[in-house]
């Protein structure tokens, strides 16, 4: 009898050591799981991030195959193409990501920038009409303001312009969409103010700078605006502004205006030159 008892033991211990043996071995094989998962997102990130964006694009589209469905895979494609500049496929990597159950709004926010940086006003439209109005963020409200410009539906273009402003701690790009918005219009004071104010807002965007001395030639205000600028900001602006006042007929201002960009530049300006040679010859 005791010796049975003894068997029963063993094989008891036997059996729980195997179990013990296969509980083991799952979750070890589960932490191994948990650590590649972890491993993959954080590449995920890297790659969308601060990765040579075609290098990305490459890396998205060799892990989809094997997971054609996962939405986060597609994000990290379609986010690669916008960074490497390849636009129209973009826009069907976004696509795709729309059609995939766990879509969001963001995604769709995704699709309709894709569709405006290929000019498709129409198809930007219908993705931001599919996000219901309560989705209230910085990036809905600039692409409905850029959408309604193309559209030239000015009063609804503002309103979203000022809304997005608002929504925002960093309104320098903003601004200087809303002026290049009203110079398009011709309302260069008011194009004016708002270049300003973007440059306020952050002095080294040039593009603003730029605008700024556009919409003030176009007012024949053909001195530098007080600004912060380098040499050579400053050069490449005395050409804006002479190129302006040549456009509305004030050559010799303009030619003027080019000696001064050719001998403020640093080094040899070609365009100003050029520009300046073809003026005097007539």
């Amino acid at each position: 009898m005791r010796q049975v008892f003894l068997v029963s033991a063993c094989l008891a211990g036997a059996l729980a050591l195997s179990a013990c043996g296969k509980d083991g071995d799952e979750t070890v094989e589960r932490a191994f799981q948990d650590v590649n998962v972890i491993d993959e997102s954080n590449l995920n990130d890297v790659m969308m991030t601060v990765a040579d964006p075609n290098q990305a694009v490459n890396h998205f589209r060799s892990t989809l195959q094997d997971q054609p469905e996962r939405i986060d895979l597609w994000r990290g494609l379609a986010t690669s193409l916008i960074r490497a500049k390849r636009n129209t496929e973009a826009v069907t990597a976004w696509k795709k990501v729309v059609e995939l159950p766990e879509v969001s709004n963001e995604d769709r926010l995704g699709l309709a920038d894709a569709q405006i940086r290929t000019g498709n006003w129409e198809g930007a439209k219908e993705a931001l009409n599919a996000i219901p109005p309560t989705h209230e963020s910085y990036q809905r409200y600039r692409l409905e303001a850029m959408v309604a410009d193309a559209n030239q539906d000015w009063k609804r273009a503002d309103s979203f312009y000022e809304i997005a402003v608002g929504l925002t701690t960093t309104p320098a790009k903003i601004m200087n969409n809303w002026g290049y918005s009203k110079l398009t219009r011709g309302d260069f004071a008011e194009a004016e103010r708002l270049f300003g104010e973007a440059i306020h807002q952050d002095q080294s965007l040039f593009t603003a700078k730029n605008n700024l001395v556009l919409a003030r030639g176009a007012q024949r205000k053909y001195d530098l605006p007080v600004i912060t600028m380098t040499q050579t900001e400053q050069a490449k602006l005395l050409h804006t502004l002479a190129l302006s006042a040549v456009k509305q007929g004030d050559v010799k201002i303009g030619e003027g205006l080019l000696r001064q960009a050719v001998a403020t530049h640093p080094q040899h300006f070609d365009a100003a030159a050029k520009a300046l040679a073809a003026l005097e010859n007539g």
